[in-house]
């Protein structure tokens, strides 16, 4: 078994969501970690006894580092990616794979000119909902997809943004709700659909946070090649997270999700409920003994105080995934990268694939912009 050694820049809000898999993985060792706050990397580098950095460049120079995770603010993911792509790093980086087009192009052209592999994460479509819908629709038991809705209605108080010295900003967080929040469930609709985009016509509008440059509601029309209309609302202006719904009408049925539950329906009366269950991911005990070791506590005690924990709005008992396992199928994608690394194949979610995602959303922010349909293709 090939062994791995990894580096991790960004010892953040998502750090915990990496750690954990990469502390179960047997052919992955963490040698450094890197963070320009010293509590962070601090914290980061007791939980895997590994070296710390405050600047990501040092770690790239290491040959003993064979993987990058890039954890950090989006306006960095790009130059950070391309950076440890032109070291000879194999890469997986957090949501937004950029913040611009051209940013995104200079990604896929690294993975081309370096020879390495770059994944993206996009964790819900490993959910068992995301995963029952998407056989379905491939395998074609629903027939022709003939239209799709979209609903997200989020909460993000003030404090959110007033915590973050990036959030709520075009040059670095590259907007709000949509490249942030709305992202994931966008990303599963377009997954659904399987087609290329012929035309997005969008608006968005702050209606709601006032210290902010960036959106809290969107809407928009989002047109394919074959025909299907996606039309999808979005906001962070509700009074808790409930439960994203993406409806997938076909000529033989209909694919409901919410959130982590799948309703297929089809028109002879057979229906196929599906919902997600942790444990399916992970070993309860050894989640739980991790998060027990008193690394692990100082790390969570540290993520705290920053705010990353705590605070916001109560996720209610409709939001089906328990308590503990936010970040759950982190894991599942985590496992399918390094997996792919050791057979010298691509894994489920490249820069390229992210990159059919990252131009929706960056054509939506352009029609919203220019009150105009945008053209993909």
């Amino acid at each position: 078994m090939k062994k791995f050694r990894v580096g991790i820049i960004g010892c953040g809000a998502i750090f915990m969501v990496h750690a954990y898999p990469l502390h179960m993985l047997e052919n992955v060792e963490i040698k450094a970690v890197c963070d320009i706050k010293p509590q962070a990397r601090e914290m980061a580098a007791r939980l895997f006894n590994c070296d710390a950095y405050e600047n990501y460049q040092d770690l790239l120079k290491r040959d003993d580092i064979d993987v990058v995770h890039i954890l950090t603010p989006h306006y960095l993911h790009a130059r950070m990616v391309i950076e440890a792509a032109n070291a000879g790093k194999q890469v997986l980086s957090e949501k937004p794979m950029a913040i611009s087009m051209e940013e995104a192009r200079a990604e896929i052209e690294a993975q081309k000119r370096n020879n390495v592999t770059i994944g993206v994460i996009s964790q819900n479509r490993y959910n068992s909902a995301s995963v029952a819908i998407k056989e379905a629709l491939d395998s074609g038991s629903l027939g022709k997809v003939l239209g799709q809705r979209i609903l997200l209605s989020w909460f993000k108080p003030d404090s959110y943004y007033a915590n973050s010295d990036w959030h709520g900003t075009w040059d670095k967080e590259g907007g709000s709700l949509m490249i942030d929040q709305a992202i994931h469930v966008m990303d599963l609709a377009r997954w659904f659909v399987n087609d290329e985009i012929e035309s997005i016509q969008a608006s968005f509008d702050n209606r709601n946070h006032p210290s902010i440059e960036t959106e809290d509601t969107a809407e928009g029309l989002i047109k394919y090649k074959s025909g299907v209309q996606t039309v999808f609302f979005a906001t962070n202006n509700f009074s808790y997270n409930s439960p994203v719904v993406v409806e997938t009408h076909c000529e033989k049925g209909t694919a409901l999700m919410e959130f982590d539950r799948a309703q297929i329906t089809y028109n002879d009366g057979k229906e196929i409920n599906i919902i997600n269950n942790p444990n399916d991911t992970l070993d309860e005990k050894a989640y739980e003994a991790f998060f027990n070791q008193t690394s692990s506590q100082v790390a969570m005690k540290t993520l705290s105080e920053w705010g990353v924990f705590g605070g916001g709005a109560p996720i209610p008992v409709t939001w089906k995934t328990p308590r503990p396992y936010w970040g759950v199928t982190h894991i599942k994608q985590i496992r399918n990268f390094y997996a792919s690394l050791e057979a010298g194949v691509q894994p489920d979610i490249t820069v390229a694939e992210a990159f059919k995602t990252h131009e929706m959303i960056m054509a939506i922010y352009e029609s919203g912009r220019t009150r105009q349909p945008v053209g993909l293709h």
